[in-house]
């Protein structure tokens, strides 16, 4: 049902983006108006799942842990799933943040592969509560997968000396050599790996970029 709901949506918008740029005077303010349609049936669909997630939580009675795909950039040809705990653990002030409605609607953006309308909830998010890394990490993860990596690897940059967490700091200096390794920059991309593996050992992802570029190098 939701396949064939997402199905139809993408179509439409595929449509609209097709047509706008060419499109004037009422039949732009039509497809504009469409748009706006679409954008209410997501953001519907959005405050939908977030309600059901917080019943199941209410259900099961355990806290939610966030859980952060991390998807690098597609000449690395490599794709991970990292597990980050928030970090209350390290600063009990930053358990949760301030703007609540913004950072849930993020998340839910993120987890549907919107994100661009991700990186415009987090931006608001870290722009009032600028030491709450969780949306600091989910910001730069949305400018990755939306493939502007400048951004990503500033927010990255940003995360490293500021976090005691050492899955975030892996991730993030994994994903920073992804941006290193599209970029060329070969003997800083292998360094970053090398940095990923030292802050989480356990951590598979920098140790398949050392071997996959270290052959390339």
């Amino acid at each position: 049902m939701f396949k064939q709901l997402f199905a139809s949506m993408n179509d439409a918008l595929d449509e609209i983006i097709t047509q706008i740029p060419t499109s004037s005077g009422e039949k732009r303010a039509e497809l504009e108006e469409r748009l706006a349609v679409l954008k209410a049936m997501s953001d519907t669909c959005i405050e939908e799942w977030l309600l059901f997630e917080e019943k199941v939580g209410q259900l099961s009675g355990e806290p939610q842990q966030a859980v952060i795909p991390v998807k690098q950039p597609a000449a690395a040809a490599v794709a991970a799933v990292a597990a980050v705990h928030s970090p209350a653990a390290e600063a009990p002030s930053l358990a949760k943040p301030k703007d609540e409605a913004s950072f849930a609607k993020g998340q839910g953006y993120y987890k549907l592969g919107m994100f661009m309308e991700a990186v415009g909830q987090f931006e608001q998010v870290v722009k009032e509560q600028p030491d709450f890394l969780l949306a600091r990490v989910y910001l730069a993860m949305s400018y990755l997968r939306n493939g502007e990596y400048s951004d990503a690897y500033r927010h990255f940059q940003f995360l490293v000396p500021l976090t005691d967490n050492q899955k975030m700091k892996a991730i993030s200096y994994n994903a920073m050599g992804c941006i290193q390794a599209e970029q060329q920059n070969m003997d800083k991309a292998l360094e970053y790996f090398r940095l990923a593996h030292s802050a989480d050992p356990g951590s598979i992802e920098p140790v398949l970029n050392l071997k996959q570029w270290s052959k390339r190098n």
